[in-house]
C-alpha cells in the first residue's frame, strides 16, 4: 500500500509518500508545497495544483492529514484550516480513504511520547525510513503521519482478521 501523509499548512504544506508492506516502510519521495499568490484564493489554489500533482506523480492509495489545533490566534487557525481543506479535498478527489490524526497521536506513534520536538519527529523518521533525505521539518511531519497511518491501518486490520 501506498500512504501519502500530510502535513497541512498555508504557505508550507509537507507531504511525504511511503510504500508499506506488511510491516516495513519504505521512503518513496516527501517534500513541501509552498503556496504562492498574494491573497488567500490564489494560495490555495496554488496548494491544490502542487498536491494535485503529487497525487497525479506518486498514486497513493490511501492518504493522511494531520489534525488542526485551535490556538489563540483565531483567524490564523481558520486560514489553517482552509488549507487543511485542501489537503482532505485532493486525496478525496481520487477516490481515496483520508485518515485524521491528532498532532499528539502522530508524535506518539513515531516517537514514542506525544509532546515529541520536531528534531525528535525528524530523527525517528529517518530511523523508521533509512535512506529518507528529508525537504524539512514539515516534510518530516508528513512522513510521520503517513508512518502513523501506517501503523492504524495495520492494528486496524489485525484486529479485524481476528474479530
Amino acid at each position: 500500500m501506498r500512504v501519502l501523509g500530510i502535513d497541512p499548512g498555508l504557505r508550507n504544506l509537507g507531504w511525504g509518500v511511503i510504500d508499506v508492506d506488511g510491516s516495513r516502510l519504505s521512503h518513496v519521495a516527501n517534500g513541501i508545497c509552498r503556496s504562492s499568490g498574494a491573497e488567500l484564493p490564489e494560495r490555495l489554489l496554488s496548494l491544490y495544483g502542487q498536491l494535485t500533482e503529487i497525487c497525479a506523480s506518486y498514486a497513493p492509495q490511501a492518504a493522511a492529514v494531520e489534525q488542526t489545533f485551535v490556538n489563540k490566534d483565531g483567524a490564523g487557525t481558520l486560514k489553517l484550516g482552509q488549507a487543511r481543506g485542501i489537503a482532505l479535498l485532493v486525496p478525496a478527489q481520487r477516490g481515496l480513504a483520508v485518515g485524521e490524526y491528532a498532532p499528539n497521536t502522530v508524535k506518539k506513534t513515531v516517537v514514542g511520547v506525544g509532546h515529541a520536538t520536531k528534531d525528535q519527529v525528524a530523527h525517528m523518521v529517518k530511523v523508521q525510513l533509512p535512506g529518507a533525505d528529508l525537504a524539512g521539518p514539515d516534510a518530516a511531519d508528513a512522513l510521520a503521519i503517513a508512518i502513523c497511518h501506517a501503523h492504524h491501518a495495520r492494528s486496524q486490520t489485525l484486529q479485524e482478521v481476528r474479530a
